[in-house]
């Protein structure tokens, strides 16, 4: 697979304006890119911009800290859904996890899980790695493909760290063949890009895609 087929081109800063999103949108068109990851606002607006150029709409909810309550996030899902996403990109409740909370982690996961694909669309769960124990990690990645999500994904990139390889390797050993991970936060060259995927990545966030695949293509991964 083609490095630009990995990556959720992405623009997620508060202070974005139309003009950016219209820019990413057309780099995106222009490069092929996976999907365009933005905050929900953007997300119909997108949806217009991109259409019938094969480019998904990804967005996130629950974002950056994952400490909305689990009906406010599957209201955010649903919205967006009805707006025009095709894929979530969900964070966590990174505090309830770190209290031993996981049956409400998961539950949570799955409601989001549930509102996604039953509207045929992906969701992906951001657990904030650099947050966690490695025993963390493990457990709600597991958590994740217990509830049914499409992938596990390392960060928000508004924390205090964002993908490395070796949490990569980690949640792929974890969750197996069965589910895609996503490495976001960091991802600027394309080497950073090779090592990941060599690592299990199947998914790249980044809004440096440009710069990456002005590099060696990218290769291996695959789930």
């Amino acid at each position: 697979m083609k490095v630009n087929e990995l990556i959720d081109h992405t623009l997620l800063k508060a202070n974005a304006r139309e003009e950016q999103i219209k820019k990413l949108c057309e780099e995106a068109k222009n490069h092929q890119f996976k999907s365009v990851c933005v905050n929900p606002y953007w997300v119909s607006k997108c949806k217009e911009l991109l259409q019938d150029s094969g480019v998904l709409v990804c967005t996130v909810i629950g974002f950056p800290l994952g400490a909305s309550t689990k009906e406010a996030k599957v209201f955010e899902a649903e919205d967006a859904i009805k707006n025009g996403a095709d894929e979530l990109d969900m964070v966590i409740n990174i505090g309830a996890l770190k209290d031993g909370k996981n049956d409400y982690v998961k539950a949570e996961i799955k409601a989001l899980s549930e509102v996604a694909h039953k509207a045929d669309k992906l969701l992906k769960v951001i657990i904030e790695t650099c947050l966690l124990t490695d025993d963390e990690k493990a457990k709600v990645s597991t958590l994740a493909q217990e509830a049914g999500a499409d992938f596990v994904k390392t960060s928000t990139g508004f924390s205090t760290g964002g993908a490395t390889v070796e949490d990569v390797a980690l949640m792929r050993k974890t969750v197996g063949q069965t589910m895609g991970v996503k490495a976001s936060g960091g991802v600027k060259s394309t080497e950073t890009a090779q090592q990941m995927v060599e690592a299990g990545a199947t998914r790249l966030g980044t809004s440096s895609g440009i710069e990456i695949i002005s590099g060696e293509a990218v290769t291996g991964g695959g789930y």
